[in-house]
């Protein structure tokens, strides 16, 4: 898949677990997962931004295109 998603690399950077970003998005864990591990079909812009609000970043932090 071309679009890669790098939310694990960003959790690491802010120090904080995928169970806590799962609490403060008001998300299942295993929905988190699904996103982290690519096997989302695709992800609301409201999440996105929720995302990047907590995490302090931009959606380019978070997705990458590659060939």
């Amino acid at each position: 898949m071309p679009i890669i998603v790098n939310l694990d690399v960003m959790l690491a950077k802010r120090k904080m677990q995928s169970k806590e970003l799962a609490e403060k998005l008001g998300i299942t864990p295993v929905n988190l997962s699904i996103l982290k591990t690519g096997k989302a079909k695709g992800v609301r812009f409201d999440t996105l931004e929720a995302i990047c609000k907590i995490l302090e970043c931009q959606p380019g932090d978070i997705l990458e295109f590659r060939e």
